[in-house]
């Protein structure tokens, strides 16, 4: 008696102790469930690269004034957001922002809100103020000529103006005094004095000169408080608050409210309505399929308590390891589902072939019978497809890490449920019925000559007609896919992480299932191609390291700076400039507001083309000393000596990351020429663009890896039960077969393989092995006790065939419902997965038979021969 036959009969005796003992263990793991943070967060992807060093290494000696911070965007846009009108509701709405105890509350200290409204409003004042000078001087002075300072600005007012006094200013003023004030203010040849770039504030759009403008932005700066990358409560609650009052000031033309918290409370309520939606479709096809697979209410119910079990396995596993929901954990209980609902499928046809085969089996002897015989290939299964998921442990990105080993441990709980507690549930429900007179004789789906068994007979009509040319067919195929998979793009735009305004027709579902309205994936595409982004995805850091101080430093950093105005990437202000904050903008800033600094710089530029180029360190010394807090943003030093200088470029959002890298490498190359600086392009676009391209080599890597230990195992499994040492490697090939279509497929889709699709090769490699296996080990123990090697193959195509068919169904439509979800990345992969699912059980019913065939005529038969001769003479 084998192990599967010992382990068989022992449940079927102590089915009732197996059954407490996994209940108890199902509600001592349940019980993390509790733990899991339910909220959706959009998983990072993280790298240990130079550039990622090196990103560490700016953020860690830069000060940017912007730690534990975070920034709403207040965006206005109309057909002329510069009106006295427009301008004063935004300053109203600053207003209410502080007044509103929800907001203020995380406010930072001091300017906390920027517009240009602030801007316009303020040199209003100025020029008053300077206009009312000059004409109290000229009046005490007339015999004395022209005031002493006439022909140079006026310095900012001693305090900075309240917003009552701004709102009187811009009141006071008509539209063509307000215009006058805009020209000054948006003048593209005026170096910019304050913080913030006027320029920055307006669409890219702008046309200088004009006093139109079509969009603009209002900054609101929030205290993060610190606490890592997630933002509190308070501070998402003050976003939607400041939504709320956005829409209630701002009357004259449109706006909308962006911010970090803002995102993640419509991602999460997006996916929650999506799940909403799709779930009673998905239901609905699962429960049909299993109706029709099954026809039997019981056998139906019990799959799916057994597949809920498996789900609470996972989310208690979740809970108790510390693993948070992520746009790819999310795929997870669709996966597990597809599983579960396999393995059900085939203990329960296994069991109904055994007590078809002899009448007189009591449910005990069928439960043994059919246990005993699938046990082996369920275990197999869990083993290889577990292996298939833990194989993204190699993965340097946590996220996808997470996905395998939650994916694998739910795996691992399926086999226990339906390996151990649901034969041992249904055994004891079977005998109950029967003592109760019902008739519980039921045939397997795909047997007794019905549709499904027509259909699943292809394989073995193929297989007995043309396996050669099947198989030729294949291999081209997969070809022509592997070589497509060289090709295929590996980009990522997390735009397609945000949720879109639902289809029209789902506003006639039931009121508890129709969709919000989401504006948010649209609103941020206007902000990408309209603004300056300051969030870290839009942006690029340049650092130079090494001889900073050298004469030609500078003059370097010049030509870099020329080279981004080259850029196709590179974000341009309406003043015409790229947006880049370096040591020559923050130079040329300070020193237009200090004539000290101003001295310096002429002093040390012997060309006079505006950038010194001798004696840098008293440059920067007199820098850090007028304005220290803007140098240290664009300058290191450390113990007095200068190490490093930072150029902070401006990206458009939405960029190709590739053409980023390129492009800012070259800049990168620009400056480092042939000296002896050390010049690295850095930020998260690069970071990005590195850790897709190491994409494709990890899932070599971890394919390579899965391979050889899978076929290992099996090679292993079928030598000790069936004497074979070739059938490990047969089974494996339409698993590689099936990867290299659903590469091809996403090649011909335009669907890109990233981040987002990566965990593709393991669902492929998972569910193909599953599929494979059942095959595989079902046809060998058949050809013993058939005729010919089709007969062995119908009769497997037919009983296991028939179990695969329904698990097929259901695992791809469970996925394939996702197609309705209102994130574009989640259907993306709901098309992406259940096409491979489907790759997975062409190639396990249409491909292997022909292999197997093929197999058994050359190889097979006297492998199988040897096993059992050597098998008899060690009995």
């Amino acid at each position: 008696m084998g192990l599967a036959e010992r382990y068989a009969e022992v449940l079927t005796k102590h089915s009732r102790v197996v059954l407490a003992v996994l209940l108890l263990a199902t509600v001592a793991v349940g019980y993390g469930v509790g733990s899991v943070d339910s909220g959706l967060t959009i998983a990072s992807f993280g790298s240990d690269s130079t550039e990622a060093q090196k990103l560490d290494y700016v953020e860690a000696n830069f000060s940017t004034g912007e730690e534990n911070t975070t920034v709403m965007q207040v965006v206005v846009r109309g057909d002329d957001v510069l009106t006295k009108r427009s301008l004063v509701e935004t300053l109203r709405l600053q207003q209410r922002l502080r007044q509103n105890e929800t907001v203020n509350a995380t406010l930072v200290n001091g300017q906390s809100t920027v517009g240009l409204s602030n801007l316009v409003a303020i040199e209003a004042i100025r020029q008053e103020q300077a206009q009312s000078r000059s004409n109290s001087s000229g009046s005490e002075n007339a015999s004395a000529g022209p005031p002493a300072n006439d022909g140079q600005q006026a310095g900012p007012p001693a305090r900075p103006p309240t917003l009552d006094e701004q709102i009187a200013q811009l009141e006071s003023m008509s539209q063509s005094e307000i215009d006058s004030v805009l020209l000054d203010v948006l003048n593209p040849d005026q170096q910019a004095t304050g913080p913030t770039d006027p320029f920055t504030l307006l669409s890219t759009e702008y046309e200088p000169g004009t006093t139109t403008a079509d969009a603009r932005v209002l900054f609101v700066f929030q205290q993060t408080g610190g606490d890592g990358d997630a933002l509190s409560e308070d501070v998402v609650s003050a976003q939607l608050a400041t939504r709320d009052l956005a829409d209630e000031t701002v009357e004259s033309t449109d706006s909308f409210v962006f911010g970090a918290g803002i995102v993640d409370e419509e991602s999460g309520q997006a996916t929650g309505e999506s799940f909403a939606v799709i779930t009673p479709f998905a239901l609905l096809l699962i429960v049909g399929v299993l109706g029709v697979a099954y026809r039997d209410v019981v056998d139906v119910a019990l799959g799916l308590l057994g597949t809920l079990l498996v789900l609470v396995w996972m989310g208690g596993f979740m809970g108790w390891a510390g693993i948070g929901v992520t746009q790819i954990i999310i795929a997870v209980p669709f996966l597990l589902i597809g599983l579960s609902i396999d393995y059900a499928l085939h203990v329960v046809m296994r069991y109904r072939e055994a007590g078809a085969a002899d009448r007189d089996r009591s449910p005990a002897d069928a439960m043994r019978v059919g246990l005993a015989g699938v046990t082996v290939a369920l275990a197999a299964t869990t083993f290889t497809t577990a292996v298939g998921f833990l194989s993204n442990l190699v993965s340097p990105i946590t996220s996808i890490q997470q996905f395998g080993l939650v994916s694998a441990f739910g795996i691992v709980s399926a086999f226990v449920v339906f390996a151990g507690l649901l034969p041992a549930l249904k055994l004891e429900l079977e005998t109950l019925l029967e003592r109760f007179g019902f008739q519980r004789e039921k045939t397997a789906f795909g047997t007794g000559g019905s549709l499904a068994g027509r259909l699943l007979s292809v394989g073995a009509i193929t297989a007995r007609k043309i396996p050669i040319a099947v198989v030729l067919v294949a291999l081209l195929v997969s070809a022509g896919g592997g070589y497509a998979a060289t090709n295929i793009d590996t980009s990522i735009n997390q735009v397609d992480f945000l949720p879109q305004d639902s289809p029209e027709w789902m506003d006639s579902l039931p009121g508890l299932l129709q969709p919000g309205d989401y504006e948010l994936r649209e609103n941020v595409i206007f902000l990408n191609d309209n603004f300056v982004q300051s969030r870290d995805r839009s942006q690029v850091e340049i650092l130079v390291e090494g001889p900073v101080t050298g004469d030609d430093a500078l003059e370097r950093v010049a030509a870099g700076r020329d080279r981004i105005e080259e850029s196709s990437t590179a974000i341009t202000l309406a003043n015409g400039n790229p947006k880049v904050d370096g040591p020559l903008s923050v130079i040329r800033s300070v020193a237009a507001q200090n004539e000290t600094v101003a001295q310096v710089v002429a002093e040390h530029d012997t060309d006079g083309d505006g950038v010194p180029d001798q004696n840098l360190a008293e440059v920067y010394d007199a820098v850090y000393a007028a304005a220290p807090e803007q140098a240290e943003s664009v300058v290191y030093r450390d113990g007095g000596e200068y190490q490093a200088l930072r150029l902070s470029v401006a990206i458009r959002g939405g960029s190709d990351t590739g053409v980023v890298t390129s492009e800012m490498r070259s800049v990168a190359g620009t400056i480092e020429s042939d000296g002896d600086l050390t010049v690295t392009a850095t930020g998260q676009p690069i970071i990005n663009e590195i850790v897709q391209q190491g994409l494709l080599t990890t899932l070599v890597e971890t394919f390579l890896i899965t391979l050889g230990v899978i076929v290992t195992f099996l090679t292993v499994i079928f030598y000790r039960r069936y004497g074979t040492l070739s059938l490990g490697a047969v089974t494996m090939i339409p698993v590689v077969f099936a990867l290299s279509w659903i590469l091809g497929a996403m090649y011909l889709l335009g669907i890109p393989f990233n981040t987002e699709t990566a965990i593709i090769a393991s669902i492929a490699i998972g569910i193909g092995v599953d599929y494979a296996i059942h095959i595989s080990e079902r046809f060998v123990e058949e050809l013993e006790k058939s005729a010919s090697a089709t007969a062995a193959l119908e009769t497997t195509l037919a009983g296991t065939g028939g179990a695969l068919l329904a698990s097929a169904v259901t695992t791809a439509g469970g996925f394939g419902v996702l197609l309705f979800a209102l994130v574009p990345s989640l259907q993306r992969f709901g098309l992406v997965t259940g096409t491979t699912i489907i790759f997975a059980f062409v190639s396990s019913v249409v491909v292997l038979p022909s292999l197997l065939v093929l197999w058994e005529r050359y190889l097979g038969g006297s492998e199988l021969v040897e096993g059992h001769v050597a098998e008899t003479a060690s009995d």
